[in-house]
């Protein structure tokens, strides 16, 4: 047998193999509330060749080839078994079956023994108030990610009424994008109930002008959490009028908030979070790529002094063609040129990282390009580096660090910007492109500031309701420095 035809035949054994997997993944995630993933990539909606390119994928970013018939095995040994609710690293499970030389069902049932009878957190119900870009993408997030009815529940968006066929604009602004693509489903209308139905999720359609004045028990919505996607109300006086409506317990706002709200990036500070906080910020999408970088940067090498640089997708903000506009610049055709305007994220590092506050400038230039953007950190460090270094310590904290949720990292000689449409992680580190100089460092962070961005605000919402399940395999985090 020649190579080519070899090459073929373990493709479509390995896509067999997936097509066993996919009614495994599913099972587990409807009958026993259990998340798989592999590395942090997430199996459940995947096709076949889904589940074979991810596979491929861990193995591109440095981990472990996984061979795809041990996925299989421990998927169906887990399905024998059937935890409680809990999300799964398979390719960890895998990895460490291997070194415990124990027979598969025995290593498990010691390993997964804190989630056999784990029960998923109450239901957190859910309101988008705004359902621009932020918000359909967290919809479609919301919707891909319900399963037997816990965790965080999506039961309404409010809207100010655009058109008489308003509710049919909005089922197809979400079903179809002209960036991300189409919805990964059914998508129809209840105009009766003035309801949009995506998935089996029904979706009540709200319209109001005064956040104040919503009764959302009258549509058996209770302490809900509304995340404020407008960026109409960025303090606390204003984000408190959701407050005031009938069945709102919290506010998230993604955008950056004003002082005293708490601007929370994922993975950072989080963990600052408390059931007293009524309102927070999910800071900005270009705050949430940097700040884990200049993080991991400052643990081992100590940032002295910086510039950020962001090269970022225009925004609705914008203008089409010429027109006036109360913003410097941003009055000038969005679509025809670079435009120079400010950023605050540098600034609001800080807000997240206090060691780094006035260490920070930074500027912006909006470029004709729909989504993706790119940092570029121009950095002061205590203790010299070399390119190789950095870049292995931030490959590794990528794969294995606190922040492996929020860093990513790529090493290709024809990576562009739309490679990076639909990267859940808040920032990818451009390794090719790192310079380092002794105590100079350049690093480029590219970063989906749509989807990237809204990842980082759901994991910011599952905090809040305390819905996030138990994680196993438990493992000792690798420390940034290591």
């Amino acid at each position: 047998m020649n190579d080519s035809a070899a090459h073929r035949d373990d493709w479509t054994e390995s896509e067999e193999l997936a097509e066993r997997m996919i009614p495994l993944i599913g099972a587990l995630r409807r009958e026993h509330d259990v998340v798989t993933s592999l590395h942090g990539h997430r199996l459940l909606g995947l096709s076949a060749t889904g589940l074979v390119e991810v596979h491929e994928r861990v193995a591109q970013l440095g981990h472990e080839r996984l061979p795809i018939e041990d996925t299989l095995a421990v998927l169906e040994a887990i399905h024998a078994l059937a935890p409680g609710a809990s999300s799964l690293d398979v390719a960890r499970l895998v990895a460490g079956h291997a070194e415990s030389g124990q027979p598969l069902e025995t290593y498990l049932a010691e390993v997964l023994a804190p989630a056999m009878g784990a029960v998923a957190a109450e239901p957190t119900d859910v309101v988008l108030y705004g359902f621009g870009r932020i918000g359909r993408l967290l919809a479609r997030i919301l919707i891909a990610h319900t399963g037997g009815g816990s965790g965080l529940r999506l039961r309404a968006i409010v809207v100010r009424r655009g058109a008489e066929n308003d509710l049919v604009k909005r089922a197809s602004l979400l079903l179809r994008d002209s960036v991300h693509g189409r919805f990964a489903g059914s998508v129809t209308v209840d105009e009766e109930a003035e309801q949009i139905i995506a998935n089996g999720t029904r979706i009540q359609v709200i319209y109001s002008d005064d956040p104040s004045t919503i009764d959302y028990t009258a549509y058996d919505i209770r302490d809900a959490i509304v995340v404020d996607n407008t960026g109409r109300w960025r303090d606390e006086e204003g984000l408190s009028q959701h407050l005031r409506s009938t069945g709102a317990a919290r506010v998230l706002l993604t955008a950056p908030g004003k002082s005293p709200l708490k601007n929370i990036v994922h993975g950072i500070n989080d963990d600052t979070i408390a059931d007293a906080d009524r309102i927070l910020s999910a800071a900005s999408c270009t705050t949430n790529a940097i700040t884990p970088v200049l993080a991991a940067i400052d643990e081992a090498y100590g940032v002295v002094k910086g510039h950020v640089e962001t090269v970022h997708s225009f925004t609705n903000d914008q203008n089409l063609i010429d027109n006036f506009h109360k913003g410097d610049r941003r009055g000038r055709s969005a679509v025809l040129n670079m435009v120079i305007t400010e950023t605050g994220a540098a600034k609001a590092v800080a807000k997240a990282l206090p060691q780094l506050e006035g260490k920070l400038t930074g500027s912006s230039i909006r470029v004709p390009t729909p989504d993706v953007s790119l940092a570029v950190l121009h950095l002061t460090i205590e203790r010299p580096a070399t390119k190789d270094e950095v870049n292995d310590y931030l490959r590794r904290v990528s794969l294995h660090s606190k922040l492996r949720q929020q860093i990513d990292y790529v090493e290709s000689p024809d990576v562009v910007s739309t490679d990076f449409v639909g990267s859940h992680r808040a920032g990818i580190v451009d390794g090719l492109a790192t310079i380092a100089d002794e105590d100079t460092l350049i690093l480029y962070v590219w970063y989906d500031n749509e989807f990237g961005y809204s990842c980082q605000v759901i994991r910011v919402l599952e905090v809040m309701a305390g819905s996030h399940p138990i994680v196993l395999p438990e493992r000792r985090e690798v420390t940034l420095r290591g």
